[in-house]
């Protein structure tokens, strides 16, 4: 029998069975099983929460060592988002720091209540501070570049080149030359093609393909961040990408990859999820290209050779402040209006001089 004054035995298994199930809801079930991610990550979270009810009112830890463990480890994922990089601070709307440091905190948590229930008060404080400040203070390392097609975050150090100063050095702008324009070559002028149906008639991929007869790489370049997909008339292609503080429309032969023309707009859009960079797809029609950028930059440019024809400010000609996600809105056009989305709003334009026609109903407000 133990003494009267013994304090009783630390309870350990409740700690250890909601940390396993921590781990396997975050590790296991989020990545096997895409539709249950929101279970996963947030299930997760809600592990951290019993863990500190356990700790708290069934451990049967001394009384100093509870309330002391909870208010480090809030202490510490309070402070540890003041020096984390933005993109990993504010990705995720601000919750990617806690759902990536939560379950190695947690596990490291419990590893210390095991390993060091028979250290003095003193020593059990320092480890536990320790303990904190190792789990947290990873994060503060690294920064996020978006996520990729798997919706995979990518992580690189904060301290080290990004992708698009990488670029600047291997991708310098190309020198302006004569492009014809024909419209009888225009295959894919805009967002999701001719019809806005991602379809292209007169043409057609085999289903299946041999050693003999399946695609090969005819060129391969890097290009500057950004969610725009291509535009194509003839032997050319347009899109448009982030280059440092530059919003560019590029234009690129389609059978060398190599490079026409650059326009550049001094503006940048970034934002955590998605990284930096323009959102829309330019349009192509008779001769001239229009573009959007994340930050509401509406220019029509001489798709021959980058020059500008007009520009508008679609937040000065709607209204509409830029929004959280950038405007994303590829143009349309309709006759002879250029269509652009103002984030629930539209806006047309005269495709020749670049005037205001009209504005149309706020789709947000009915």
């Amino acid at each position: 029998m133990s003494a009267p004054n013994t304090p009783p035995s630390l309870r350990l298994w409740p700690g250890i069975l909601i940390v396993s199930i921590q781990w396997l809801l975050r590790f296991l079930v989020a990545p096997l099983w895409p539709d249950a991610l929101p279970v996963g990550v947030f299930g997760a979270l809600g592990c951290a929460l019993l863990i500190w009810v356990w700790w708290a009112f069934f451990s049967r830890a001394p009384l100093f060592d509870r309330w002391f463990a909870i208010v480090a480890m809030l202490g510490g994922l309070a402070a540890t988002p003041t020096i984390l990089h933005e993109s990993v601070a504010t990705s995720m709307m601000g919750l990617m720091f806690f759902v990536y440091a939560m379950p190695p905190l947690c596990l490291a948590f419990v590893a210390w209540a095991a390993l060091t229930k028979a250290m003095p008060k003193a020593k059990r404080a320092i480890t536990l501070l320790a303990v904190v400040a190792v789990a947290c203070s990873p994060w503060t390392l690294v920064r996020t570049e978006g996520f990729d097609s798997e919706l995979n975050q990518q992580f690189a150090w904060r301290w080290s080149d990004s992708r698009e100063e990488k670029l600047g050095a291997i991708n310098p702008q190309g020198a302006a030359r004569n492009l014809t324009n024909d419209d009888a070559k225009v295959s894919w002028p805009g967002f999701r093609g001719p019809n806005r149906d991602n379809r292209l008639a007169g043409t057609s991929i085999a289903l299946s393909w041999t050693d003999n007869d399946a695609p090969t790489e005819i060129w391969r370049r890097p290009i500057g961040p950004a969610w725009s997909s291509f535009s194509v008339t003839g032997d050319y292609l347009f899109t448009q990408e982030q280059r440092g503080d530059n919003e560019v429309a590029s234009c690129y032969e389609l059978s060398s990859g190599e490079a026409v023309w650059t326009r550049e707009d001094a503006t940048r859009f970034w934002e955590a999820n998605a990284g930096p960079g323009p959102r829309a797809t330019p349009a192509y029609h008779s001769g001239h290209l229009y573009t959007l950028g994340a930050n509401g930059t509406v220019n029509a440019l001489n798709a021959a050779d980058g020059t500008l024809i007009w520009t508008r400010d679609l937040t000065a000609d709607s209204g509409v402040a830029v929004p959280g996600w950038g405007f994303s809105g590829s143009p349309l056009l309709i006759e002879d209006v250029v269509v652009v989305a103002a984030a629930g709003t539209l806006i047309g334009y005269d495709r020749i001089s670049g005037e205001l026609l009209w504005q149309g109903p706020n789709g947000i407000d009915g």
